[in-house]
């Protein structure tokens, strides 16, 4: 039987319908595969991660960086300013925003050269700061500089203008060894607080602003900024500005302060006014001294090699830390050591024949004759040297360093200030702790304020106080925070030093005759102010040995020696006497005679103090201090 062929199909011809749909199938499902992945990627993207990539893709966008905030002001007791800010245009780089740190300052370079001292402080910053915050390339810059960067900008990718502020001290040096400076933050500073590493951040590096250094930095803020795709800004989006550091309010009196370097001139010397009421230091004077403002820009290699070199030594606030023999005024404290004792009573006489034995040594007087017999209140008047040698060997030492130490001398006293010394009342256990020898004659040497004893100039104010009120005064240089002013102390709020009003009337009786009486030791530093009297007491402090010979022999002028072989010349005082209120030290480095250097001088500073004295000034400029600060 023959089968028939469907006519048109081949007889080897398989069916395509089954294949097709089978392609079809493997297509669609390839299809559907990648448009799942797709789906879910795009799922990833904008859903799970959106938040994430959507801040990656902002930051690529927008720049943001922390502020440096304005440090805070530094004024006297009047409002005027010491310590305050200016401001600094400068360049900054951001690593983040480079791929080539190298290359990047390479070519800003070639437009701001930069030298190998701020290539190599700028790569130990960025080597050991965060890639976020910025670093200083360039400080001050010009118009014209901001001009060339800002053209430059496309090949110069992380490198940003900023305004910022750099601290500006009105005054100078003036005020300098007080208000202190400020300077970058060291690796040290920054590993303590981060924020120290934001462009223009500063830190305290003496007087004020290391004392107050926390209160006065402030709060950083923070700024966005669009940035093109070389990083160049394109407009600021927000800023946060810091918060200012506090107001820091002294008790200083820039006036007065002012007058007090006139009077001294171009003297190395020191001088510290105190109201004896309170402790509020009016006036506190180092010289010579130095521009402050450099520690900000950097000092140059030759002007700290001048520094330095000068033996007059103008970066060491002296008022504080320059420690010197106290010579006769001195005597005073050895003087309540002894009454206090019962060694020594107002009314017991000693003869001074111009010299003392002791031990067999020879102790000679200033008075080569001698002053004959006297009692406590001649001794002071006259500043006999054998009066004071014989008190001292009849109290001993250890009684003296006790009565020093409560009158402030050889003491760490509360001020505000960094970098105090305290010098020393020694002792013989003292000096033997040390390693050292004591005899009888260091004894009889301390009884005048020489020998192993030393003092700051800052002491002796507070010991003058702490005479003409019989209370431990302290002193102090902060007079409000941040606008708001601090409890004023009075006489009655300090505590009692113990003394016996008796035997403090004493004193202060002597060191009036030292100023007011025929033949007192400082005739010149009589005020020529009606109705006003000061009390006061000179010393001399040898910082030379002199030999028997040259001294019994009248050979010896100090005043033909070279400057830094001459004595000390020292005075303290306080006034008026009947009603003290202001206590004033004052130390002129190798002076020679205290009656004709020093003496006048505190009298001049005296006059222009109780002159300045609210209660004796038409405009009565203490009754504005709450609305001035």
């Amino acid at each position: 039987m023959t089968m028939k062929r469907s006519p048109g199909r081949a007889p080897n011809e398989i069916p395509s319908r089954g294949i097709f749909t089978r392609r079809a199938l493997l297509l669609m499902g390839v299809q559907v595969a990648a448009l799942g992945a797709l789906g879910e990627r795009l799922y990833r993207l904008q859903v799970a991660d959106g938040r994430k990539y959507a801040t990656l893709a902002e930051n690529n966008r927008v720049s943001n960086r922390l502020l440096s905030p304005p440090r805070g002001r530094i004024v006297d007791r009047f409002g005027a300013s010491l310590g305050g800010n200016k401001v600094n245009w400068r360049a900054l780089l951001l690593a983040e925003q480079t791929t080539d740190i190298g290359a990047t300052l390479d070519r800003f370079s070639a437009i701001l050269p930069l030298d190998e001292r701020e290539r190599a402080r700028i790569d130990r910053e960025l080597k050991h700061g965060r890639k976020f915050i910025p670093v200083v390339v360039h400080d001050f810059l010009t118009w014209d500089d901001m001009a060339r960067i800002e053209v430059n900008a496309p090949d110069l990718p992380g490198i940003l203008i900023d305004v910022g502020t750099t601290r500006l001290y009105p005054q100078g040096p003036a005020m300098a060894h007080v208000v202190g400076y400020v300077a970058p933050a060291n690796e040290r500073d920054v590993a303590a607080d981060p924020n120290l590493a934001l462009p223009g951040m500063r830190i305290g590096r003496a007087g004020i602003e290391q004392f107050h250094d926390a209160v006065l930095r402030g709060t950083p803020g923070s700024v966005q900024m669009e940035v093109n795709s070389v990083g160049r800004v394109m407009r600021e989006l927000d800023r946060r500005e810091g918060q200012q550091g506090a107001t820091v309010g002294l008790t200083i009196d820039l006036g007065l302060q002012q007058a007090v370097l006139a009077r001294i001139g171009d003297q190395a010397a020191s001088a510290v006014v105190m109201d004896a009421r309170n402790g509020e230091v009016l006036a506190m004077v180092s010289t010579p001294s130095f521009d402050p403002s450099l520690f900000d820009s950097g000092v140059s290699q030759a002007q700290w090699a001048e520094w330095t070199a000068d033996q007059r030594t103008p970066l060491i606030n002296k008022t504080v830390a320059g420690v010197y023999p106290p010579g006769s005024t001195f005597k005073p404290a050895v003087a309540m050591a002894a009454l206090q004792a019962g060694t020594l009573s107002p009314g017991d006489r000693i003869d001074c024949r111009g010299y003392i034995d002791v031990g067999g040594a020879r102790f000679h007087c200033w008075a080569k004759h001698g002053h004959g017999s006297l009692d406590l209140h001649g001794g002071i008047k006259f500043s006999c040297d054998v009066f004071f040698y014989e008190v001292a060997r009849r109290t001993g030492m250890e009684a003296i360093a006790a009565t020093a130490h409560a009158f402030g001398l050889g003491t760490a006293l509360d001020i505000e200030l960094p970098h105090q010394r305290t010098g020393q009342i020694p002792t013989p256990a003292l000096r033997r702790a040390k390693g050292h020898h004591w005899n009888g004659g260091d004894t009889i040497n301390a009884g005048i304020g020489q020998g192993f004893v030393t003092v700051t100039p800052l002491q002796l104010a507070t010991y003058a106080s702490r005479v003409a009120t019989g209370r431990a005064v302290q002193p102090h240089l902060t007079r409000s925070l941040d606008e708001v002013l601090q409890p004023s102390m009075q006489p009655a709020h300090w505590p009692s030093l113990g003394l016996p009003e008796d035997h403090l009337a004493a004193l202060r009786a002597g060191m009036f005759a030292v100023v007011n009486e025929p033949h007192g030791t400082a005739p010149k530093a009589r005020l020529a102010l009606a109705g006003v009297q000061m009390a006061g007491k000179t010393g001399s402090a040898q910082v030379r040995h002199v030999s028997r010979y040259a001294r019994e022999n009248g050979h010896f002028d100090s005043s033909k020696l070279p400057w830094e072989f001459r004595p000390h010349a020292l005075f303290i005082c306080f006034a008026p006497y009947d009603a003290p209120r202001y206590a004033i030290s004052v130390v002129v480095e190798h002076g020679n005679a205290a009656a004709e250097v020093a003496a006048p001088l505190a009298r001049d500073i005296m006059t222009d103090t109780l002159t300045r004295d609210p209660v004796n000034r038409k405009d009565a400029p203490g009754q504005r201090v709450a609305d001035a600060i």
